[in-house]
C-alpha cells in the first residue's frame, strides 16, 4: 500500500507532540491538577465552544472515519439518514438530562442513581458502564493502529502500544482540561485530513460531475426507505428512530459526555454546547459519507473483493495521496486524532466513575492528595487495560462501525433504560431498577449470542459496477428476500443492530415498572427532589389534578414546601461536600426543578 516518506513521519510526530504538549501544559499550569475537582471536572470552568468540540471528538472516533466511508462504498447512502436522529438525540439531552444532572451538582452520572434509588443501583450502573467502555476502547485503539500498520509497515502491536501509551500519558498528567483542549486541536486535524482526501479524490476521479454520474449510475444514492420491517439492517425507521435511542445513550447518560456538560461554567453554557455540537456532527457525517461516494466513483468497475472495508478505505487514501508528501501523514494523523480524543475521554470518565462511585463512598475520609494520586493511577490502569482489549478486536468478524454501534446498543441501551426509569417514572423503586437492568442486559446478550450463532451473510453489498441494471438488481434483491427471510426465533435474532438501544431500553423500563408495582411502588414523598423530570405530568396535562395526583403524575419536584427545605448548609453526598453557594445562578434555573441541595429533611438520612 505504500509507505510513509520522511515528511509524513514529521507531520505525524508533530500531532503526537502537540497532544503531549497540551497535556504537559495543563499539568504544569493553573492548579497543576492537585485536586480531584480540577483533574476530573476541569474546575467546572469550561466555555461552551471547547466543550462542544470535545463532545464531537468523543463520538467521532477513528471507527467512524474509516467505518462510514466503507459502509457508503458497499451499501450506498442509506446510512446518511442517521443524521435525522441527531436533532432529537441532542435536543432531549439539552432540555431533560443536562438540567437534572447539572442542578444535582454530581461528579459522576451514577451518583444520580443513588440519589434516586440506592447505592446498589449506583454500583450496578457503574460496573455496566465500565464494561461497555473498556470493550469499546479496544476497538478504538485497534482501528488507527491497523491503519498505521497498513501504511507504514509498523508492527501492529507496536502501533497499538504507541496509541494507548501516548493517550494514557497526557490523560494521566493533564486531567480533563488537557483532554478537552486536545479534543479541540484533534477535531480540527480530523476535519482537515478528511477534506484533503475528498478534494484530491474528486480531482483524480475527473471532477464533481463525473463523481456524481458514477455514483448515480452505480445505484449508490439511496432513496427514503420506509420499510417498517425491524429486521432490515438500514431503513429510515431503523436509522432515524432507532438512531435517536443510540444518540440518547451516547449524549444523554454516557459519563464521557455528562462529564463535559458538568465541566461547563453554567447550565446555559452546557445546553449551548449541546446545540453547537449539532452542525459539527452533521459536517463530520457528511464528510465521511462523501468520502465513501468518491471512493466508489474512483474504483467502480474494479474488483477489490480481497480487501475488507477498513483496508479498502486505507487503500483509497494511500492511492489518492500517493506522490503528495505530507498528506498521507496528515490523514493518519487525522485517524489518530479521532482515536486519541475518544480514548482519552473514556480513560478520564472511567477514572471518574471508579473514584466517585466505587472508592470514595467506602473511604470518605481520604485526603485530597491521596485521591488525586489514585485518580491518576486509575486513568493509567484503564489505559493499559484498553490496550489489552484491542487484542480481541481483530478476532471479531463485523465491520468496525457495526461492531461499535452494537456495543452501544447492547450495553448503552440498558443504561439508558435505567436512567429513564428513574427520571420519568416516580413509582419505580430500587428493586425494580436492579431487576430491569438485569433483564435488559440478559435479553441484550441473548439476542447478541443468538445473532452470532445464526450469523447469516448479512446485508449483501451492492455490485461494484459503474452501471447497474436497475430491473435485474431489483429482481435479485426480491428473490434474495423471498429465499432468505428467517422465521421464528431466527427472525428475532435478525433484529437490526440499530434497534438494540431502543429494544433494550424499553425492556429495562417495562420489567422495572412491573417489579416496582409488585414490590410496592415508591411513594411521592419518598422521591428525592430534583431526581424526577415531570414528563408524565406534562404528557397527561389534560387530566384533572386529583387524578394526576392519584396516578403519581404530579411530580414532587414542584411541590416542596418551604418548611421542607433545608437551610443553606453543607450536605454530604457520598463523601463529597456540596455547598449552597456552588449552585448555578438563580437565572439559570427553571421552575420545574428546584435546587437539588434542598431535599426533604426526612429523606436526608436515607440519602
Amino acid at each position: 500500500m505504500g509507505h510513509f516518506a520522511v515528511v509524513d513521519y514529521v507531520v505525524f510526530a508533530v500531532l503526537l507532540a502537540a497532544s503531549m504538549g497540551i497535556g504537559l501544559y495543563y499539568a504544569l499550569s493553573g492548579g497543576r491538577q492537585r485536586t480531584t475537582q480540577e483533574f476530573l471536572m476541569a474546575d467546572r470552568n469550561m466555555r461552551c465552544l471547547p466543550v462542544s468540540l470535545s463532545l464531537i471528538a468523543s463520538f467521532q472516533s477513528a471507527v467512524a472515519i474509516i467505518g462510514v466511508p466503507a459502509e457508503i462504498y458497499a451499501h450506498g447512502t442509506q446510512y446518511w439518514f442517521i443524521g435525522c436522529a441527531y436533532l432529537l438525540g441532542l435536543f432531549i439531552p439539552a432540555h431533560v438530562f443536562i438540567p437534572v444532572f447539572y442542578r444535582l451538582r454530581v461528579t459522576s452520572a451514577y451518583q444520580y442513581l443513588e440519589l434516586r434509588f440506592s447505592r446498589a443501583v449506583r454500583i450496578c450502573g457503574t460496573l455496566t458502564f465500565i464494561c461497555q467502555m473498556v470493550i469499546y476502547m479496544g476497538i478504538c485503539v485497534y482501528t488507527p493502529a491497523f491503519a498505521l500498520n497498513a501504511v507504514t509497515g509498523f508492527e501492529l502491536w507496536v502501533s497499538v502500544l504507541a496509541t494507548g501509551l501516548v493517550c494514557t500519558l497526557y490523560t494521566t498528567i493533564g486531567g480533563l482540561k488537557a483532554v478537552i483542549w486536545t479534543d479541540v486541536f484533534q477535531t480540527v486535524v480530523m476535519f482537515a485530513g478528511q477534506l484533503v482526501v475528498i478534494v484530491v479524490g474528486v480531482q483524480k476521479t475527473g471532477g464533481v460531475s463525473e463523481v456524481w454520474r458514477k455514483v448515480w449510475e452505480g445505484n449508490r444514492i439511496s432513496g427514503l426507505d420506509l420499510n417498517p420491517d425491524p429486521t432490515e439492517r438500514h431503513t429510515f425507521w431503523t436509522l432515524g428512530v432507532g438512531g435517536v435511542f443510540l444518540m440518547l445513550s451516547l449524549y444523554g447518560v454516557n459519563q464521557t459526555q455528562v462529564q463535559r456538560y458538568l465541566s461547563a461554567r453554567t447550565e446555559k453554557e452546557a445546553v449551548r454546547s449541546c446545540y453547537m455540537a449539532f452542525p459539527s456532527l452533521q459536517l463530520a457525517l457528511a464528510l465521511s459519507c462523501v468520502m465513501g461516494l468518491v471512493m466508489f466513483a474512483r474504483y467502480c468497475g474494479e474488483n477489490h473483493s480481497d480487501k475488507l472495508g477498513t483496508a479498502m478505505v486505507l487503500y483509497f487514501v494511500m492511492d489518492m495521496l500517493q506522490g503528495l508528501p505530507g498528506l498521507p501523514g496528515l490523514f493518519v494523523a487525522c485517524l489518530f486524532s479521532a482515536a486519541l480524543s475518544t480514548i482519552s475521554s473514556a480513560f478520564n470518565s472511567l477514572a471518574t466513575v471508579t473514584m466517585e462511585d466505587l472508592i470514595k463512598p467506602h473511604f470518605p475520609a481520604m485526603t485530597e492528595a491521596r485521591a488525586i494520586l489514585l485518580s491518576k493511577a486509575l486513568a493509567m490502569s484503564y489505559g493499559l487495560l484498553c490496550v489489552a482489549m484491542a487484542y480481541f478486536t481483530h478476532l471479531m468478524g463485523d465491520s468496525v462501525l457495526q461492531m461499535a454501534l452494537k456495543i452501544f446498543g447492547m450495553i448503552g441501551g440498558p443504561i439508558l433504560g435505567l436512567f429513564s426509569l428513574g427520571m420519568f417514572f416516580p413509582w419505580a423503586n430500587s428493586t425494580g431498577a436492579v431487576a430491569g437492568l438485569g433483564a435488559g442486559l440478559s435479553v441484550s446478550f441473548w439476542v447478541s449470542i443468538g445473532t452470532i450463532l445464526n450469523r447469516s451473510s448479512g446485508s449483501s453489498s451492492l455490485p461494484p459496477d459503474c452501471r447497474v441494471n436497475t430491473t435485474t438488481a431489483l429482481q435479485t434483491a426480491l428473490s434474495n428476500v423471498t429465499l432468505s427471510r428467517p422465521s421464528g426465533l431466527k427472525r428475532f435474532y435478525s433484529l437490526s443492530y440499530m434497534w438494540y438501544s431502543a429494544f433494550n431500553c424499553f425492556t429495562v423500563i417495562l420489567i422495572g415498572l412491573i417489579v416496582s408495582f409488585l414490590t410496592g411502588p415508591m411513594k411521592e414523598e419518598d422521591v428525592t427532589p430534583g431526581t424526577v423530570y415531570p414528563l408524565l405530568g406534562k404528557l397527561l396535562c389534560f387530566l384533572p389534578e386529583r387524578l394526576k395526583k392519584k396516578l403519581c403524575c404530579v411530580t414532587p419536584l414542584g411541590q416542596v414546601s418551604l418548611q421542607h427545605r433545608q437551610p443553606p448548609q453543607c450536605k454530604e453526598i457520598n463523601g463529597s461536600s456540596h455547598r449552597q453557594e456552588d449552585r448555578p445562578p438563580p437565572e439559570e434555573s427553571e421552575s420545574f426543578l428546584p435546587d437539588a441541595h434542598t431535599p426533604h429533611v426526612e429523606h436526608e438520612t436515607a440519602v
